[in-house]
């Protein structure tokens, strides 16, 4: 499961995205919107802005903005910033690679197969989603309980 960090993470991105290109965007305003606890929030925009996703401005008119377009934020890279290591195990890990304490030999391993096709499943879907994903998914919804 990913972390209640990480979800607030994904919901202020996307309420970010869908004011790309408008201009800064309040934590307050994020914050109110999403339910996320302000400082919290605070906490989680920071580490998404120290790792190039987000960028801030400071003073009247201030706020955070995307760096990049919707289409290129995946949420690989948004759950590694926030959660670490996306593979079940540090051993199959592509970016946080460890050698597992009680393992002798990885390479005669029968679980580390069976954990790299985990991870890999795993990032087939988190690597190709977007928040650009996620408002078009957004839209769907809206426009299933706009119908009814």
């Amino acid at each position: 499961m990913i972390s209640k960090k990480a979800k607030y993470a994904l919901k202020a991105l996307k309420v970010l995205a869908e004011q790309f290109g408008k201009g800064p965007v309040l934590i307050s305003y994020i914050a109110e919107k999403e339910k996320i606890p302000k400082k919290f929030l605070e906490a989680i925009l920071l580490d998404l802005r120290n790792n190039g996703v987000l960028q801030s401005q400071k003073g009247k008119g201030g706020g955070y903005l995307l760096r990049m377009p919707p289409g290129e934020v995946n949420f690989s890279k948004v759950l590694r910033i926030i959660d670490g290591p996306i593979a079940p195990a540090l051993c199959v890990s592509m970016f946080f690679y460890g050698k597992c304490d009680d393992c002798k030999d990885e390479e005669t391993c029968s679980l580390r197969s069976v954990l790299e096709k985990w991870r890999d499943a795993n990032l087939a879907v988190l690597d190709k989603t977007t928040l650009s994903d996620l408002l078009e998914a957004d839209k769907a919804q809206s426009g299933v309980f706009s119908q009814l």
